[in-house]
């Protein structure tokens, strides 16, 4: 039996009065996914839309240190 399947099983037995615990915890964690989502989406747009010339160039830890 899945995780999911589990889930869905204890659902019945859970009683009504419980149910806004519930839903307020899976709200809670698939929020957390779609925004993190959203986040990295919108960090990859930034940079693919970045204009500076300088942005791709690369530089070796070595160098980094030394700065």
């Amino acid at each position: 039996m899945s995780n999911k399947e589990k889930i869905v099983q204890l659902l019945d037995i859970v009683p009504d009065y419980k149910m806004g615990y519930v839903l307020a915890y899976v709200q809670g964690i698939t929020a957390d996914e779609e925004a993190d989502d959203i986040f990295c989406r919108k960090m990859i747009e930034d940079y693919k839309n970045d204009t500076d010339p300088e942005k791709d160039v690369e530089y070796t830890l070595d160098e980094c240190k030394k700065e």
